[in-house]
């Protein structure tokens, strides 16, 4: 019996059995070869015909092919009503409304064919920061003889950039155009949107367009930076509300992020409609109330959108990014339970973060106390517009701290990445002023390491837990959600808009490549797609979209203690220092004889151990008096010339026996 049910059942899954039913309608899909791909990015993709289509050289794959062989088969009837047993009579009228729904659902789901191919009008965008990493946004947009600037953010450095505090865009470009830029216009208020503002406005400065909260950050910005007069330049926007700016017509689109008053970007161009998502997550249930304006973005879509913009940040996530308000409850979850202080950090621009755990100190008794410059500082600057309404009454100072019990206080503070200066690492090394860790503290770190600073938020939990504190950071699944959209968010504003061109932004290479596979999904033709990099210019007609030139693109280092910029010579030679070391000598070189006067000073860092500097010393000594008398006589005159000779003999001989390239610095003497 087993026996001939697994026959029965391999008769069933042999693809080239008898069809025991050859006049059962078949409903499988088939496949056919997409038309060749012309964008080198994307392997070519085959999509599926449906069955219902009219084809009438469709045939079904399963259908037996050994019937023509077989003198018992029944011939074919290709009549298919004659197969059916309630034939259907399709109507000439029935016909008209099927052709007429389809010609209706291609235009909707395509509706950017309204777009008139005609107008031979050319805009350009090219990515100045943003792409290839996370962070340091920033665009332009331009035509002949206007331009926009999207955002003027910061990065953080890697660990090989000393003394290197916060990275910029490089402004180059901007002073190529700079006779047609018109204005800045900002999304929201992150560091890595609105950090660079202050250095631009040292070199060019532009009316700037934004809402009330990311106006009254960069004015922040300004009075640190002695630029006090420049809020002059400020445009504050009314949402849904357009404004010409030179060739554009630009309108903020409320949307939802991890700091209030995000917006999406709306630009009527001369050759069609952007949209510009900024950063973006579709979150239904906000802190404040105000869910993303789809219905505006669906209005632009309708109308028929030239090329969209979207934020790829999370383009490898499933799923939806979960809300805000999650992590309400696990903050609500927390305060029930602890009986010691709650000591909360986080980034200082998520505000609505900030909020929830204030409200939840509220609830459970307990005063606030704020600490750290730029969470103090923007903690005000929202209670001042209105963003946060919570009563004077229920803040405290630092040094009041010590007259309540454990359990009355909330500290939120600055730290949440681990930054050596910022108030929860001296909090955790003992060295804040009013503030030490103790056992019965619990520590929130409510953010996710920005890439690049994993070991600092390490070291940071170490010496926290070293105290004896409790910390939580990743072990409770929803002490951090993310601002940025995942996979089906990104559909869905894939799905509202329907671009005829698509430019993945807002990420490194990795996701935008999947940013740009998701959009394939949802119907975006992948020859309509471009991966960009920083300093890629691409041309957008209603035509076409192509990548036209490249600009000189990259960073300037900045030394945030003293508000400067750092040249690139000097980070070079940091890393140089820190990677292989350094090599000083110092020598007297006598014009008369050309020899050395006495013996040269040599020291060294990073290169040999004290118990190798002897040796190591006096072969430095005899290269030198080897390489005196091979020199031509004037140029033993020359001290210059001397020192670039011994500077590339040590570094042969270094190369040569210790496989570094130190910096090497001869200083000569010509007596």
């Amino acid at each position: 019996m087993n026996e001939n049910n697994e026959k029965k059942e391999q008769t069933s899954q042999n693809p080239h059995r008898r069809n025991p039913n050859p006049h059962r309608q078949n409903t499988e899909t088939t496949s056919d070869q997409n038309t060749e791909n012309k964008n080198p990015n994307f392997k070519k993709n085959k999509f599926k015909k449906p069955f219902f289509k009219n084809n009438k050289n469709n045939t079904n794959p399963n259908q037996n092919t050994q019937d023509s062989e077989n003198p018992t088969t029944e011939p074919k009837n290709n009549n298919r009503n004659d197969r059916r047993k309630n034939p259907v009579t399709v109507s000439e009228e029935m016909s008209r409304s099927i052709q007429a729904n389809l010609v209706a659902q291609d235009l909707r789901m395509n509706p950017w064919k309204m777009i008139d191919t005609n107008n031979n009008a050319k805009i350009r965008f090219t990515p100045l920061g943003g792409l290839g990493e996370i962070g340091g946004n920033m665009a332009v947009i331009e035509t002949e003889d206007s331009a926009i600037i999207f955002d003027v953010g910061m990065s953080f450095p890697d660990e090989t950039m000393h003394g290197v505090d916060i990275l910029v865009p490089d402004f180059s470009y901007l002073h190529t155009i700079k006779n047609k830029i018109k204005a800045i216009v900002i999304s929201h208020a992150h560091e890595d949107h609105i950090g660079g503002m202050p250095y631009l406005f040292k070199e060019l400065k532009f009316p700037i367009y934004g809402t009330p909260l990311a106006l009254a950050m960069i004015k922040n910005k300004f009075d640190e930076h002695g630029l006090r007069d420049d809020s002059k330049y400020f445009n504050f926007i009314t949402k849904r509300q357009p404004y010409p700016i030179g060739d554009f017509i630009v309108e903020w689109v409320h949307m939802t992020h991890s700091i209030i008053d995000s917006c999406s970007l709306a630009i009527q161009t001369p050759a069609g409609t952007i949209i510009h998502t900024g950063d973006f997550k579709i979150d239904y249930t906000p802190i404040d109330g105000y869910g993303p304006d789809l219905h505006r973005l669906a209005y632009y879509g309708a109308k028929g959108v030239l090329c969209l913009f979207s934020d790829s940040t999370n383009s490898h996530n499933a799923g939806f990014t979960k809300s805000e308000a999650t992590v309400g409850k696990t903050f609500q979850n927390i305060f029930m339970t602890t009986k010691g202080r709650v000591i909360m950090s986080t980034f200082s621009s998520n505000l609505h973060r900030v909020y929830q755990a204030m409200d939840q100190a509220i609830k459970h008794g307990r005063k606030i106390c704020v600490i750290g410059r730029s969470m103090e500082r923007n903690v005000e600057t929202t209670r001042a517009l209105g963003y946060i309404d919570i009563p004077d009454k229920h803040f405290i100072e630092v040094h009041e701290v010590p007259k309540y019990k454990d359990n009355e206080i909330l500290i939120v503070t600055t730290g949440s990445q681990g930054e050596t200066m910022a108030a929860l690492f001296r909090m955790a090394t003992d060295e804040h002023r009013h503030i030490k860790l103790k056992p019965s503290d619990v520590v929130l770190i409510s953010a996710k390491a920005i890439p690049g600073n994993e070991g600092s938020v390490s070291e940071l939990m170490n010496h926290i837990l070293k105290s004896g504190a409790t910390v939580h950071y990743a072990d409770l699944p929803d002490m951090h959600v993310s601002g940025h959209a995942g996979q089906e968010e990104q559909k869905l504003m894939l799905r509202l808009v329907q671009p005829k061109f698509f430019l993945p932004v807002h990420g490194e290479y990795n996701h935008v490549v999947q940013h740009a596979k998701t959009a394939v999904s949802c119907g975006v033709d992948e020859r309509n797609i471009l991966l960009m990099g920083d300093g890629d210019q691409v041309e957008i007609t209603p035509k076409y979209i192509k990548k036209v030139k490249t600009v000189k693109s990259g960073k300037t280092y900045i030394d945030n203690q003293n508000n400067i910029t750092i040249d690139n010579d000097i980070v070079l030679d940091r890393q140089k220092l820190a990677e292989d070391g350094m090599v000083n000598i110092v020598a007297q070189i006598s014009q008369e004889s050309g020899r050395v006067l006495g013996k040269p000073v040599i020291t060294t860092h990073g290169i040999v151990s004290g118990r190798e500097m002897k040796k190591f010393t006096n072969d430095i000594e005899l290269l030198i008096e080897t390489l005196l008398p091979s020199m031509k006589p004037e140029a033993l005159k020359d001290h210059r010339a001397i020192e670039n000779e011994i500077r590339n003999a040590v570094r042969k001989h270094i190369v040569k026996f210790k496989k570094r390239y130190p910096l090497i610095i001869p200083i000569v003497f010509i007596v």
